[in-house]
């Protein structure tokens, strides 16, 4: 009899950290003493790559120059408190950082995430067993199309929200969409909580979200109508 393995119904914070560094745009080097701001990650110029101690040679005699990458994960919808996440990464550079070369190699030392949950440490085997979200790069696009093109459908996804969104709820706005499913951010005055809706399946691919998105709309259409909100 196989073991019982729960459903994954959300990305883990390696996972996170994997497409927040696949789908960024900007980041800040900081490396003695110096910030800079890199845009464009995924233009030639500026990019960092991340190695294991070992992949790295140095000439003797030669030091190590400590460096932090700091990248911000924010919500493309206009929600309340639109950064979701920060990711650091330190470790250690060959030679002074210099954002006009074309990539630089960095000797990787840990990456930080930290969200509304706290902060979690992610080791660079993870990272390298992960593959990035595949909706990693087209996330924000989507989850405008679904905001401002099916706006209507919103109400019915809260049918789907356990626990049940409180009375007092002011809106719901999509804040996250990932491979395993959407979140929705409730806004009430002066709070908010965040809710997973949860696909029956991981996504592979993009072309699958609109299917996945309907899949929910007729779950929620045949649940219960016995509760207070609208549809």
């Amino acid at each position: 009899m196989r073991p019982f393995r729960p459903r994954v119904t959300e990305p883990t914070p390696a996972e996170r950290v994997r497409s927040i560094l696949a789908s960024a745009h900007s980041m800040t080097v900081v490396s003695d003493g110096v910030h800079a701001e890199v845009h464009r990650l995924h233009d030639s110029t500026g990019n960092v790559h991340l190695h294991a101690p070992s992949e790295i040679p140095l000439p003797e005699g030669e030091l190590r120059i400590p460096v932090r990458l700091e990248l911000t994960d924010v919500a493309p919808t206009p929600v309340r408190e639109r950064l979701r996440a920060r990711v650091t990464v330190t470790g250690l550079l060959p030679a002074p950082y210099d954002s006009g070369s074309g990539s630089t190699c960095m000797e990787f030392g840990q990456a930080v995430l930290e969200d509304s949950r706290g902060r979690s440490y992610v080791t660079l085997e993870e990272l390298q067993e992960l593959a990035p979200d595949p909706l990693a790069t087209c996330e924000a696009a989507m989850l405008m199309h679904l905001l401002d093109g099916h706006g209507e459908s919103i109400p019915l996804l809260l049918r789907l929200v356990r626990p049940r969104p409180d009375r007092g709820m002011v809106r719901a706005v999509p804040v996250a969409l990932d491979r395993y499913g959407l979140t929705l951010r409730l806004e009430y005055p002066g709070m908010h909580r965040d809710a997973r809706v949860s696909f029956s399946t991981p996504v592979t691919d993009p072309d699958q979200v609109d299917c996945r998105i309907q899949a929910l709309l007729d779950a929620a259409r045949r649940a219960s109508h016995s509760n207070h909100l609208p549809a």
